[in-house]
């Protein structure tokens, strides 16, 4: 029976006999974290390699470009291939740069506000207004960086397939909307994948401003669970080559969460025009990145083949840590919340009936165990309905997740149970 068809007298008792739950929930007196996508310790070894490896001073010069000096903006060559052979795009597009993607985009959007962007007819911080695309749920530190430089946050509702591509449409004929923030392949947080449509869609956008961009986070290209059944994105560079359109696209990628989060390498992707743009503004910033650093990791690597087969390794880490998750949600919050089963990425999307989410965090923290906020993955940190969760399995042990997944269930049922009481009454 789902609880609003149950009377008052036996509402009353489900909140009781879930209460005492809670109760042996603090008893236990836990100190856990699910708040951020971080990889565990199990997968942090994987590429404990690249702590051993020793460089020969005298091969430092691979492609001729000396690795321990100043030089090379785009990145060394070996690491530009890399990224260009696992991603299916051309080598004269991709910078490779230093550890963090997030980095960059902030950069990108810092220079459109000062400087502006190719085809910008004047910097952004000139014009009136600046507004930016968020679907949603999405990722939070995207509409901070938005936030930040004070543009206005338009929410774009998550499908089944991707962001709600007619809205889209429509807004992108607004001349102040400047850009979109898209996470394509097991999108932060649902886990959704953008379907072929979609991405074709995106491609052949017609926005009013001359200097619109899509900064496609392309943050979980890699992070299948099975390869032989899995999620597979459409090229979005190759779509958008067929309308004249590659301007209009900036791609980001790093091995965050494939090396180590602290000490990867990141690369932006872009059209040849765009690179020079960015690679002129960049030269006034510094003058190269560490080169030494995509050397190790080239020579890690070997090629993208060896990505792929280090991927199978985290693979088998994280899955029953997701499967842990999903097990405890299929057995108790049947009907009465729902989510997406991702086939890979970091995270777990749970939708609550609405007006509970905040509640299930609060109580969740009170047991012992920190989530990521609710609402945080909507702009400005509001969700209006308060009934999303985000859910980060990886970095606890599976001990630890699974006992942290039967709170959080647990936690639910009584927010779920409070909210229908209060309405009763």
């Amino acid at each position: 029976m789902k609880l609003n068809e149950m009377t008052e007298q036996q509402l009353q008792e489900f909140y009781s006999e879930v209460l005492a739950e809670y109760q042996n929930c603090l008893a236990q007196g836990l100190n856990l974290n699910m708040s951020r996508g971080k990889p565990g310790l199990e997968q942090l070894a994987l590429s404990d390699d690249l702590l051993n490896m020793y460089i020969d001073p005298a091969d430092t010069r691979p492609d001729g470009v000396e690795a321990r000096n100043y030089g090379e903006l785009m990145g060394l060559p070996a690491c530009r291939r890399l990224f260009a052979e696992l991603l299916g795009v051309r080598f004269e597009q991709v910078f490779a740069c230093g550890n963090a993607s997030l980095t960059l985009m902030y950069d990108l959007i810092s220079k459109a506000y000062t400087h502006g962007l190719l085809h910008s007819e004047k910097p952004w911080c000139k014009l009136e207004k600046v507004k930016f695309l968020c679907p949603s749920p999405g990722y939070d530190r995207h509409f901070k960086i938005s936030e930040t430089f004070g543009m206005e946050l338009i929410t774009v509702p998550m499908l089944e397939s991707g962001p709600d591509m007619d809205l889209v449409e429509k807004l992108v004929n607004d001349e102040a909307v400047k850009g979109m923030w898209c996470v394509p392949k097991y999108s932060n947080p649902d886990g959704i994948t953008y379907s072929d449509e979609v991405v074709r869609r995106f491609a052949a956008l017609k926005p009013a401003a001359k200097d619109f961009r899509i900064f496609w986070d392309n943050a979980y290209a890699v992070h299948d669970f099975d390869r032989n059944d899995c999620d597979h994105l459409l090229n979005i560079f190759d779509e958008a080559k067929k309308y004249g359109n590659e301007d209009m696209i900036y791609m980001f990628c790093s091995t965050s969460k494939i090396t180590y989060p602290g000490a990867g390498v990141a690369a932006m992707i872009a059209s040849p025009a765009n690179v020079k743009y960015y690679e002129k503004s960049l030269s006034y910033q510094f003058i190269g990145p560490n080169k030494l650093n995509q050397m190790r990791h080239v020579r890690f690597f070997k090629d993208a083949q060896g990505v792929l087969d280090l991927m199978t390794k985290h693979a088998a880490i994280i899955k029953p840590h997701f499967d842990a998750v999903l097990k405890e949600l299929h057995a108790e919050l049947e009907g009465l919340c729902t989510w997406h089963e991702p086939k890979g990425g970091y995270f777990i999307s749970l939708y609550t009936p609405d007006g509970c989410a905040k509640r299930v965090v609060e109580l969740m923290k009170e047991a012992g165990v920190k989530m990521t906020g609710a609402g945080a993955s909507y702009p400005y940190g509001k969700d209006p309905h308060d009934s999303n969760i985000r859910i980060a399995p990886t970095f606890p042990s599976v001990e630890e997740i699974s006992l942290a997944a039967k709170i959080f269930c647990v936690c639910c049922k009584l927010a779920i149970a409070e909210k229908q009481l209060s309405e009763k009454n």
